[in-house]
Parts: structure tokens; sequence; C-alpha cells
């Protein structure tokens, strides 16, 4: 259904001037971003999370509980085709090499959403089914219903609060078990799937709203919190899971696409978020990875194949072990287009 995927999603390598650097993605869309997540590549450095309804400067970190931050020369404008870093080191060192994905949803423009039990601001990309949310908690903690601007029921999402530090990215992902909404992941940790009534309150979302149970880590009086949330869209993005097999000839994940990106992670034991992408030496075997939970540097084992329809891990260990993993993907290039007349499909990497 979309045949042009770097309209809503593209990759950007860049390497760091140490001052104000314009960057443009080279997709074949012009695309105005509206969530990028920034990591540097060749040595340890937090993520950094930046978003047009937050506002330019203001950052969080994927892999900390640090609460948002104002960093004056952290990003510093969306433009029409990229982005602008200042002079930060996390985001620009001079000669340090940096990845950055980007994700539009509505050019900044929000609207107010009352589906909830509270007014939350949305921004929603309604062909790419990508939301932007955020809302001030209230007293007492209690269960919330979050309006998420979708139209349709959320697949993953991920929250964190933006005033308080110490606070966990609550994550939720269709597949992380039978009944997700019965348990949690952390997008910050190593941990796990657990259950827990009190993040997702055993109540699954709809089409409206997110459920939110009495965790403090998603509602406190007065205090400002983020969600980003997205659904499975054919041919652009997918949110599913996958079993390792702890082979080198790993498990095959079909997609419907040629991968741009893709995060894998086991929710079965204790292992890292791992962050693949079409850009970073870009070609198979060698799809180095990110660990979105930590700030280690690119590594350099060969894991995975990203291929014209999907994805087939190239080792015997994380991310593939004989364990259950969730995935989310998105598209550089659909298998098939609507305008493939003879279905003549993309190539591997």
């Amino acid at each position: 259904t979309i045949d042009d995927p770097s309209a809503h999603f593209q990759v950007d390598l860049y390497t760091g001037t140490g001052s104000s650097l314009a960057n443009t993605f080279d997709g074949t869309s012009a695309m105005q971003p509206d969530l990028v997540w920034i990591k540097e590549r060749n040595a340890a450095a937090d993520h950094a999370l930046y978003d047009s309804t937050r506002g330019v400067q203001k950052q969080l970190e994927s892999n900390t509980t640090t609460a948002e931050t104002t960093e004056s020369t952290g990003l510093t404008a969306f433009g029409s085709d990229g982005f602008t870093v200042g002079a930060l080191a996390q985001v620009n060192t001079s000669s340090d090499t940096y990845v950055a994905w980007g994700w539009k949803a509505n050019g900044g423009t929000t609207s107010s959403n009352t589906d909830g039990d509270l007014t939350t601001t949305v921004q929603v990309n309604s062909t790419a089914k990508f939301s932007i949310f955020t809302y001030t908690g209230i007293d007492p903690i209690e269960p919330l219903d979050l309006g998420h601007g979708l139209g349709a029921v959320p697949e993953f999402w991920f929250i964190k609060s933006r005033s308080i530090s110490g606070k966990n990215w609550g994550l939720y992902h269709k597949d992380m078990a039978a009944t997700p909404q019965n348990n949690y992941i952390r997008i910050n940790s190593t941990n796990g799937v657990a259950a827990a009534s009190t993040w997702w309150r055993n109540e699954a979302p709809t089409s409206l709203i997110i459920k939110t149970g009495e965790q403090d880590d998603l509602n406190r009086a007065n205090a400002t919190f983020v969600g980003y949330a997205w659904i499975g869209v054919q041919g652009f993005s997918k949110f599913g899971k996958y079993e390792g097999n702890g082979n080198a000839d790993g498990t095959f994940v079909y997609c419907g696409f040629k991968p741009a990106f893709v995060m894998t992670k086991s929710v079965d034991s204790t292992s890292d978020w791992n962050m693949f992408d079409h850009k970073r030496e870009g070609y198979n075997v060698d799809n180095d990875t990110l660990e979105a939970n930590d700030s280690a540097a690119e590594s350099t084992t060969d894991m995975v194949d990203l291929l014209s329809n999907g994805f087939k891990l190239r080792i015997g260990t994380d991310p593939n072990v004989a364990e259950t993993y969730i995935y989310a993907a998105f598209a550089e290039h659909p298998f098939v287009t609507s305008t493939d007349t003879n279905s003549i499909p993309t190539t591997a990497q």
C-alpha cells in the first residue's frame, strides 16, 4: 500500500564537524522528519531522540532513564528533507560517525485528542500509521486511557516520562506474549518480558486508546510524557516475532519488503535490543548492530542478511539463540509495488 517507503522513513549517515551541520536524507522522496533518533557509531555515546511535537533541542535517550533535557546545540531544526544538529558532542563530534533514523508524522502539526481519560496532543501520519502523542499526568497514580489518534489498534509503542528522571521506557509489542497486555518490557533494559498488570492493565488497546495501569513510569501528577505508536502497513512496516534456531544458517523472517531498519529483542532472556539498517556497511552479511539499550559503539560482528522480502539471521548466538524474539522492521522498498505488473521484486542488500 506504500510504494515509496522513503516518503515516511529514511536512514542518514553523517560525519560530525563539531559545528552546525545540516543533514539531508537521500531517499527517493523528500521527507521532513518528525522523529529523529541519532546514535554515534565509532564511539560510546548515549542515544538521542528528538521529535517535532516536543520541539527542537528537547532530547531523550533510549538507553537511560534520564528525564528530557534541553540541548541548545543538539538537534536544532527539522528541515524539509532532513535535520540540523549543533555542536553537541553526542550528535556531532568532529570526525566521528553517526547514524540517524527518521520517521515522518504530520510535519509538526498537532491536534487535541479527547478519546481517553485526559486530553492528549497527537501528531499522526495516517498513511504510514505512526503517531506521536504527549500528555500530562494526573493525581492520583491510576489507570489511564490515552488517545493515540491512529484510528486502528496499535501494535507497537513506547512511552517515556519527560519531566521525571529515573523512569523507564515502557514498551508494548503485540507479540511479546500470548496476552501482551498482561506483560511489560523496557527498551532501556536487557531484561526479557515479565508479567505485570501495572503497565498495560491486562486490557488490550483499542482503535482509540492505549490502556495503562497504576505505574508511575506512565502517570504522575503534573508530570509530562511522550509516546510513539505504530501499526504495521503492508510493504512499509511490520511488527512480529520469530523463533531463533541457534545456527549460523539462521531463521528467515518474511516481511513483504526489503528492510531499511530492523530491531530485535529476545522476550525469553537477558539480551540486547539489536538495531540494523541498510546504510551502515550496507551489504550482506556485514550489517553491523547498535544496541538501543546501551551506549556502546557499533559492533562489527556479522549477524544478519537484509533480503528483498525480509531478513535472515546469520549467527548462532543472540539475536538467534533458540528463543522467541520480537522485531520491528521498516522498509527500504516493498517486495512488489502496486505498479509491478510483472511482479518483479526488489533485490537483496
